[in-house]
């Protein structure tokens, strides 16, 4: 796919979260420091479910799967982010643009159908516990893990695909810290109907779909949980899905913000405001939240950590 258009426009300018000059030192701290805990935190998982076996079963393969994207996807965007707190015009290339734009549909929309894997996996855990190794098989995952990937590339390409045919004549600031559908169309000067139907469409499906899905999900664990008679099963198997539930509603609840919203005065503003939620503070909260709430990780890590403990200290003793 060539990223040549007709358009005069050869770069935009991202006008990042906020022009108010007493806050960009501050905001520039923050979101740094957001960033290296989302590396460090999703890095962490990642080894930690890599080097420990008995986190290899479906839940952690589709966590492990789940902090990758998330790694990838605040990686898209997180450095230009970071550039307008600190420069007078953060400019991006034409092609450097729609490039961030394909990775960051790429891995949102991956993200979307991990999430909804995981509410599925929690499903058949908890109410087909005798059936979970029959019905999430080795191959099973990797294709419900397959298609994952594969909506976000479609959504990807098509996204990516129709903006390259829109020409881009004088203006060229997005009102954005990222190239974003919605703020990218704004500033093109041919008919742009194909691409709104297109994001209404996608969006409609890629947020409407999973959320259902997840929906149905947790009302039939629900369901079964409240029929469990043992208070230490029900508090285990709340403990176990609250931690989705908590990432779920962040996620899906400010994307639906950001392209269902009404437009409106100062609805741009609220909306890079809401952006931040899915695509800063999610992928940061991701491996905090099931880290300090899953039993299963915080004993790996603790075996993990003794282990390297050990190895030094021998190393030292030989």
């Amino acid at each position: 796919m060539s990223l040549e258009n007709s358009s005069s426009v050869t770069e935009f300018i991202l006008a990042g979260l906020t022009d108010q000059a007493e806050l960009q030192l501050p905001l520039f701290l923050l979101f740094m420091g957001t960033y290296v805990i989302t590396i460090v935190g999703n890095v962490g998982l990642i080894i930690l479910i890599r080097m420990n076996s008995e986190l290899h079963n479906p839940m952690y393969y589709f966590l492990f799967n789940l902090s990758f994207i998330d790694l990838c996807y605040s990686s898209v965007f997180t450095p230009k982010m970071l550039m307008n707190f600190v420069l007078t015009k953060n400019i991006i290339s034409y092609s450097g643009c729609m490039a961030q734009l394909f990775f960051y549909c790429f891995f949102v929309i991956s993200e979307n159908y991990v999430l909804t894997i995981m509410a599925y996996d929690r499903y058949v855990a908890i109410c087909n516990p005798l059936l979970y190794n029959v019905i999430m098989s080795n191959q099973v995952c990797s294709l419900l893990l397959g298609g994952a990937y594969v909506m976000g590339f479609a959504g990807a390409i098509a996204h990516t695909g129709c903006m390259l045919r829109l020409s881009f004549c004088d203006a060229n600031i997005i009102n954005h810290y990222m190239c974003d559908i919605l703020p990218v169309l704004q500033l093109s000067c041919t008919n742009t109907y194909v691409n709104e139907l297109l994001v209404f469409v996608f969006v409609g499906i890629n947020i409407t779909v999973p959320s259902v899905t997840i929906f149905i999900s947790y009302a039939l664990i629900l369901s079964s949980i409240l029929k469990i008679s043992s208070t230490e099963g029900r508090s285990k198997a709340f403990s176990t899905c609250s931690s989705h539930i908590i990432v779920i509603t962040l996620f899906f609840g400010s994307a639906s913000f950001m392209y269902f919203k009404p437009s409106s005065s100062g609805s741009e503003e609220q909306g890079k405001v809401s952006s931040v939620i899915y695509t800063n503070v999610v992928p940061m909260l991701n491996p905090i939240i099931y880290s300090l709430r899953n039993k299963d990780v915080k004993v790996a890590f603790r075996k993990t950590l003794k282990g390297r403990i050990f190895s030094r200290t021998s190393a030292g003793f030989s």
